[in-house]
This record gives C-alpha cells, structure tokens and sequence, in this order.
C-alpha cells in the first residue's frame, strides 16, 4: 500500500482457499465508501476492508487519509503527483492495519477513487500493488471508483490472477470463491 502495495510489516499472509467464498463490499460498504468518495473530491480517497474470520465474519472498513497532496508540496520532484491523480496512505493508517493484521484481522479489499474518469485499475495501481513484480496483497480485491464532476459514477473490482500473473476483473456485487 505506499499507495496501495505495501504490506506491513511481518503481516502474515492467509493460506490461498482457506474461505469458501466472500463478498467483496455489501452494498452498505460500498455505499460508505461512496460517500467518502463524494465527499474527499476532488483528491482520491483511499480505504481498505479488513476481515477477522468468524461467524459472522467480522468485517471492518477502514477509511483511510490521502497524503499525496502534503508529499507533493514537501517534494514534487519525487512525488509530481497530487492527490488529484494518486493517493498514499496515511502512515499512521498503515499500523493501524498492520495492529489488526495482528489481531487476526486480513486486507480483503483495498479502495480508492479515481477524479473526473472512469473506474479501472492503471498502471499505476498496478505497480503499486506489486513488489518486485509479485502481488503484496494476493488475495485482497482493488476497487476502484470513479467520481466525475463530483458525483458517483461507477466502480470497478480487480484481482490478482496468478496463471494470468495480472489483475483481473472481478465482479463487485456478488459471492467470488476464494482464489
């Protein structure tokens, strides 16, 4: 998650197949997720879904806090990018994950907005989502969500597909087995 890749530190990773199946956002996740969206626009807002497992599971939305914009004003050599066009996570956000990754919590989905076009996952997710070329999150979805002009206008879901060795589309309203 530096943006979005980078895992905490000695996070533990689950076991592929451990679920039988999961949704990625109920429709009141992906409402909070919008309003958070509409209302952190016209900068990207960004968030993970955190999930204990349990019955019921636990599930735990976290909004985080965009910092690109204080990191482009210190150093827009290093960082050209403001909040408009990319988003990194708050640190302090980054070890309260990481405290419920020791909890038994796990990064299921990890989100963020994408201003005035539509909701795919760039290059730029791409590359943040991967070090050294492999998924730092593989069994987490990416939503991406696309606010134009200041209203919802649509959201996408991607995974990692290992015999692809990309992400994928992946249906963001309904059950997916685990990968």
């Amino acid at each position: 998650m530096p943006g979005a890749g980078q895992p905490s530190p000695g996070a533990a990773r689950p076991r592929r197949g451990t679920e039988l199946s999961r949704v990625i956002l109920t429709p009141e996740e992906i409402s909070q997720v919008q309003a958070q969206a509409l209302a952190e626009y016209p900068a990207e807002c960004c968030g993970v879904l955190l999930i204990r497992p349990s019955r019921p599971e636990d599930r735990l939305l976290l909004p985080c806090r965009n910092i690109q914009d204080e990191l482009h004003t210190k150093d827009p050599a290093r960082h050209p990018r403001d909040a408009r066009t990319a988003y990194y996570i708050d640190p302090r956000d980054l070890l309260s994950i990481g405290r419920r990754e020791a909890e038994g919590y796990r990064v299921a989905t990890i989100y963020h907005s994408h201003i005035d076009t539509g909701a795919y996952f760039s290059d730029t997710d791409k590359r943040n989502a991967l070090i050294n070329g492999e998924p730092a999150y593989p069994d987490a979805v990416y939503v991406v969500l696309s606010v134009v002009e200041g209203k919802a206008a649509g959201a996408g879901a991607f995974a990692w597909e290992p015999t692809r060795r990309d992400f994928v589309p992946a249906d963001l309203t309904l059950p997916v087995a685990a990968r």
